[in-house]
């Protein structure tokens, strides 16, 4: 990454003339009453009172924090200037990675008088994914911590359940895109900031929008989505025919956060270096199905009763419109109709909020978990853009339903892990497995598939996509395997989940 150093004043003079000014104004406070009270009033109302102020401008600072030469970040009396002000052992090492698992650039120690950490963080670009409840967060944590420059994206809007944790929103934002109001919110309330807001899906945007960051944060309560996210970044580090990266400035750090009730984690991901979220995948269970005949003959559970609501009768009393999940009066109609059913079979426990978890799978959500997690998650991203300490190796977990108690450790890599190795993944089948079967077979597995599509290095298996490509192969599905490759040829396997990965499977015939 580029060193960028600090303009005319250092942080050294920066924090003593903050100090300096501070210890003035304590000495003259008995003589210069009303001039501290008129001085006061003419600060930003954004600024709270005893904020020092960080000139990170090539300019001298400004008297006014709106000012549009300068950008003036607010910090904590002097904390983050003593972190970026001292020696770290981490100078000379090349690349956001953790100690141990790369090389210096030089093998001489830097002079004792140096204080590397001089990095404008405003220069630095960053992309926060997500703009819910540890989206909020993040983007709050990322306004105090110096780094000016963020993108946020999210396709949710907003719900008037989401007013009691995320705290940039308001009763008049019910409605109004997520990623936009955060965006906006964070701008005003804070000047120097700069939050470029996107509404849409993650997967509608380019990979060379996310080679344009120098560290994501992800703030996704969605697996699937962050399997997604994952296999992007990992995709875009080129490998030698070992697995190494060949250009490190291809390495884009991606931090993880998650949250669930009481429970927390949060993660530093190296593409090609570190462990990755699929190398994980085994620790997030399948998303909860139920059987159909279950929820329309035998309900049991208050969850088959609001199953029964939203996938049996709704499409019967609305067959011309779809289910809106972020719409109070569709899922209003689901809970007094799952209340309905569950009367009949005196089931118990269906509430509103059941049923908006169980229609919209979601994760239970606690403010003061998420404020956690996201601190941890920008204090990394400080770290890695900075090399003020040493990096997470790699994953942090955090749970307190019962005390406090966090516990940090090395998730290691997958051996066959689909998206972030080179390993040929053995599957044993048997001659007269068809093609369809191997399908299903891949997509219930560990690997999670989701439309995979199949070729050789000669020919093409199954295509899910383009319809006439798909059309073309699909005799191949009732077709066994053993027919159409010989045993032990190796078939490439794409999907939506692996993004540009291709998984790479052998098969042997039993």
């Amino acid at each position: 990454m580029e060193d960028l150093k600090m303009g005319k004043r250092s942080l050294e003079e920066l924090f003593n003339n903050d100090k300096n000014r501070h210890n003035n104004s304590n000495n003259n406070n008995n003589n210069n009453n009303n001039n501290n009270n008129n001085n006061n009033n003419n600060k930003n109302t954004h600024c709270q009172a005893g904020d020092d102020l960080m000139d990170i401008d090539n300019n001298e600072p400004s008297s006014s924090i709106t000012s549009t030469s300068t950008t003036v970040i607010p910090t904590r009396r002097g904390s983050l200037l003593t972190l970026l002000s001292r020696e770290s052992p981490f100078a000379n090492e090349e690349g956001a990675l953790p100690i141990g698992e790369f090389e210096c650039i030089s093998t001489s120690p830097p002079p004792p008088t140096t204080a590397p950490n001089h990095t404008a963080l405003s220069k630095f670009k960053v992309l926060v994914v997500g703009a819910g409840g540890l989206g909020c967060e993040i983007l709050k944590d990322l306004a105090m911590s110096g780094i000016t420059n963020v993108h946020c994206i999210d396709l949710d809007t907003i719900d008037v359940t989401n007013l009691n944790r995320q705290f940039l929103f308001r009763q008049k934002d019910v409605g109004s895109s997520k990623a936009k109001t955060a965006a906006n919110f964070i701008n005003e309330r804070c000047p120097w900031m700069n939050v470029v807001a996107h509404h849409g899906m993650i997967q509608d945007k380019p990979p060379s929008f996310y080679a344009s960051f120098n560290v994501i944060l992800s703030g996704l309560d969605n697996v699937e989505a962050r399997r997604w996210l994952n296999a992007t970044i990992v995709g875009l580090v080129d490998v030698d025919e070992d697995g190494d990266p060949i250009d490190p400035s291809q390495i884009i750090p991606i931090i993880d956060g998650g949250t669930e009730g009481f429970s927390g984690q949060a993660r530093l991901i190296l593409p090609r270096i570190t462990s990755c979220f699929e190398c994980s995948l085994d620790a997030f269970p399948p998303q909860r199905n139920f059987p159909l005949c279950t929820i329309a003959e035998t309900p049991r559970r208050p969850e088959h009763c609001i199953a029964y609501a939203s996938i049996l009768q709704w499409p019967k009393e609305f067959p011309d419109k779809k289910l809106d999940k972020d719409s109070p009066d569709d899922m209003k109609w689901i809970y007094e109709r799952a209340l309905e059913r569950a009367n009949q079979y005196n089931i118990t426990g269906v509430t509103y909020m059941l049923t908006m978890g169980v229609v919209k799978n979601i994760i239970p959500a606690v403010a003061s978990t998420n404020a956690i997690v996201s601190a941890v998650c920008v204090s990394e991203a400080v770290k890695v853009l900075t090399y003020l300490s040493q990096s997470l190796n790699t994953y942090m977990m955090y749970m307190g339903s019962e005390g406090i108690y966090s516990h940090t450790f090395v998730y290691e890599k997958k051996e066959d892990c689909p998206v972030c190795t080179m390993a040929v993944r053995k599957i044993t089948c048997t001659k007269s497995t068809t093609l369809n079967e191997l399908i299903q077979q891949l997509c219930e597995s560990d690997l999670r598939l989701k439309a995979p599509s199949m070729t050789t290095s000669t020919k093409t298996l199954y295509m899910q996509k383009p319809p006439p490509l798909e059309q073309a192969t699909r005799p191949n599905l009732d077709r066994p395997v053993s027919t159409l490759i010989e045993a032990g040829e190796e078939i490439s396997v794409t999907d939506p989940v692996l993004q540009s990965t291709n998984l790479a499977l052998s098969i042997t015939f039993a």
